[in-house]
């Protein structure tokens, strides 16, 4: 009767001993998944908040898809607008003698050919980006030159930052497009300059609203040719893309 009540004691402690270390194994599957969870979020991608069913819509009824990258919320494809908040036409100018002494906001084609601006947006002076009648949809606007470098401070960097911020491949960007990855979502495109119509496939270039100094004004650039974003001023008559971020 000794023998088989400790024989039932020393089964039963086995057992409590497998218990104990069953659960301890369990809990440490859990806990190692939970840190797991931890880390791969912290790896996640700037552009992973990237949303396709959030939208915002211009005037026109242009409809562009919104990323938010750090603490601020940026559309996804370059500005179309045609008209301010208020109803107004923007006049367009085609002819390039035109544009290149104009002193009034304005906004073109890349090549007067409209099926760019449905590729790569439409390309405004800086006229146009600083009236005070806004082209930007209610509730946007177009970034500053500050709120520019919080993006590219957040992305690493002016030197890395461009790379993020490019989509990737050679079927909007002319070979090699350096540096591509758009982990960031922005998916920046080289809509070219008006300059007499340059730089199509190979430079993208958005102002800021931000004037550097007399008829100048700070914009940002990216190049088919290398991974960093540049800064710059030029004259407001060039004609630019146009990205916006929310209020």
């Amino acid at each position: 009767m000794n023998q088989v009540r400790k024989c039932k004691i020393k089964v039963s402690i086995k057992f409590n001993v497998m218990k104990t270390k069953n659960s301890i194994w369990l809990y440490s599957i859990i806990i190692l998944a939970a840190l797991s969870m931890v880390a791969g979020g912290c790896e996640k991608d700037e552009g992973d908040n990237f949303n396709p069913t959030e939208t915002v819509t211009d005037f026109d009824g242009n409809v562009y898809h919104v990323v938010k990258i750090g603490m601020q919320v940026w559309m996804v494809e370059n500005l179309k607008v045609t008209h301010y908040n208020n109803g107004d036409p923007i006049d367009i100018v085609s002819d390039s003698a035109i544009w290149n002494i104009l002193e009034t906001p304005a906004y073109c084609n890349y090549d007067n050919n409209e099926a760019n601006s449905n590729t790569y947006g439409r390309l405004y002076n800086w006229y146009a980006v600083s009236d005070p009648r806004k082209i930007a949809p209610p509730g946007w606007h177009i970034a500053t030159d500050a709120e520019w470098t919080t993006l590219i401070n957040f992305l690493g960097g002016s030197d890395v930052a461009g790379g993020k911020m490019k989509t990737l491949g050679t079927t909007h960007w002319s070979p090699p497009n350096s540096g591509a990855t758009n982990s960031s979502g922005f998916s920046a495109l080289p809509g070219g300059v008006n300059k007499g119509y340059q730089d199509l496939h190979q430079f993208g270039y958005f102002w800021s609203t931000t004037s550097s100094s007399g008829n100048t004004a700070w914009y940002w650039y990216l190049g088919f040719n290398f991974s960093e974003i540049r800064h710059s001023s030029g004259t407001n008559f060039l004609g630019f893309s146009v990205r916006c971020v929310k209020d």
